[in-house]
C-alpha cells in the first residue's frame, strides 16, 4: 500500500532539496522613468529583460542573472517610478511572492536601507525567511548581507557598492546548498578596492561581505552575513550565509509541507503524532544522505507535553515517560529536533615539518 501520504510529501520535498538549493530566487526593486506593461518583470535569462527599461536597470538584472555555480532560478524585478517616494509599494507586493534574496540598487541613504532591513526582519519573524543584500548596512542580523566593498572595476567601468549588490545576491542565490559562496571568482572584474590582510580580517569579523584581489583575480571573501552579536540561541554558525540558508530551507520545507499535508487532516492521536515525527525524520535523513546535514534527531518533546498538561490542570508527577509521550495534548503536537548542518571547507591547517 506504500507510505502514508504525509510521509510521501516530506520524502518528495527532501528529494528536491539539492536541486532547489542550487537555484535560488532573486528579487530586485528598480526605479525607472519607463514602467513596463507587465510589472513585476520575471526574467529567467537576459532575453526576458524588457527593452523599455533603462540601460542601467537592464544591467542590474543581467548582473543578478550571472549567478555562480548556477544562475538564479529567476530574477523578479519590480519597477517603480523614478519619482516614487520610498519603496513601500514594491515591498508590499513582494510580501505576496516567494523569493530568497532581495537587492535594491537605489538604496543609497541610511533611511532607505534601514527601512528595508526592518522589512526583512519583520518578514522573517512572520516565517517568510528572506534575506537582503544591502550596501554598507551594519544590521547585525542573519537576514542582512552587508556588502561593503567600496568599488569594483570591470575593464574600465566602475561599480559602487550600491550598484553591485544585485551581482552579490545572484552569486549567493546561485550557490548550491552543499557548498559556500566563499572565494567565488568574479571573472568579469579586473580590480576592486584593495585592503591589507589585517584589514580584510577585521571587516569580515565585523560582519561585512567583501570581494578582494588575490594578485591574479577578484573573488569573494568569507561568505558572512551582518550578524556580529551572538547569544545562547544564535551562535557563531548563524554568521555564515551557507548555514543560515540551510536552516531557512529546512524550516520553510517542514512548515509548508506540514501545512499542506498534515494540519487539519489528521486526528491528534499518538499514532498520528508518530506519523508526523517519522515523516520529518525521513526528510532530515535524506538531507544527511545528500551532504546537507551530518546528523539529525527528532522526537516527541516530553517536557513540553508535561508543561501543556500541567497548564490544563492535569497532574503529571505519577506519569512515566511513555504516558507523557502518549498524552492527549489537544490540537498541539510538541516535537523537538537536533540537527548538525555541514559547513563548507573554508579553513585549512597544514603544518609542514622540514
Amino acid at each position: 500500500m506504500g507510505m502514508p501520504s504525509v510521509t510521501i510529501s516530506f520524502t518528495e520535498k527532501a528529494a528536491t532539496v539539492v536541486k532547489r538549493g542550487e537555484r535560488g530566487r532573486v528579487a530586485l526593486i528598480l526605479k525607472d522613468t519607463n514602467l513596463p506593461g507587465q510589472n513585476p518583470v520575471v526574467c529567467l535569462s537576459n532575453e526576458d529583460i524588457p527593452p523599455i527599461l533603462s540601460e542601467k536597470n537592464k544591467e542590474q538584472i543581467k548582473l543578478a542573472l550571472m549567478g555562480y555555480v548556477n544562475a538564479p532560478k529567476k530574477v523578479t524585478a519590480f519597477i517603480i517610478s523614478e519619482s516614487a517616494e520610498g519603496y513601500g509599494e514594491a515591498l508590499d507586493y513582494l510580501k505576496t511572492i516567494p523569493f530568497d534574496y532581495l537587492a535594491v540598487p537605489g538604496a543609497e541613504t541610511d533611511g532607505v536601507k534601514q527601512d528595508i532591513a526592518t522589512y526583512v526582519r519583520s518578514q522573517r519573524q512572520q516565517r517568510k525567511l528572506i534575506k537582503a543584500v544591502l550596501p554598507n548596512m551594519e544590521a547585525d542580523s542573519e537576514g542582512i548581507i552587508n556588502y561593503a566593498t567600496e568599488k569594483v572595476t570591470a575593464d574600465e567601468k566602475e561599480y559602487s557598492a550600491e550598484e553591485y549588490c544585485a551581482r552579490i545576491a545572484g552569486i549567493i542565490a546561485g550557490t548550491p546548498i552543499t557548498i559556500s559562496s566563499t572565494y567565488a571568482p568574479l571573472t568579469e572584474l579586473t580590480d576592486c578596492t584593495r585592503l591589507t590582510k589585517e584589514a580584510m580580517d577585521a571587516v569580515v569579523d565585523a560582519g561585512k561581505f567583501i570581494v578582494w584581489h588575490d594578485g591574479e583575480k577578484v573573488k569573494t571573501a568569507r561568505a558572512v552575513n551582518s550578524l556580529v552579536t551572538t547569544t545562547d540561541t544564535k551562535g557563531e554558525s548563524f554568521k555564515k550565509i551557507k548555514i543560515v540558508e540551510a536552516m531557512d530551507m529546512i524550516s520553510s520545507d517542514i512548515t509548508k509541507t506540514a501545512e499542506d499535508s498534515y494540519l487539519g487532516k489528521y486526528a491528534n492521536s499518538y499514532d498520528n503524532k508518530c506519523l508526523l515525527l517519522s515523516a520529518i525524520h525521513s526528510y532530515l535523513k535524506q538531507l544527511v544522505n545528500d551532504g546537507v546535514l551530518s546528523s539529525e534527531q527528532v522526537e516527541i518533546d516530553i517536557e513540553a507535553n508535561r508543561a501543556y498538561l500541567e497548564a490544563h490542570g492535569i497532574k503529571t508527577e505519577d506519569m512515566n515517560e511513555n504516558a507523557l509521550k502518549m498524552a492527549d495534548t489537544g490540537s498541539s503536537v510538541f516535537l523537538k529536533a537536533k540537527i548538525k548542518i555541514l559547513d563548507a571547507i573554508e579553513d585549512i591547517v597544514l603544518p609542514i615539518e622540514i
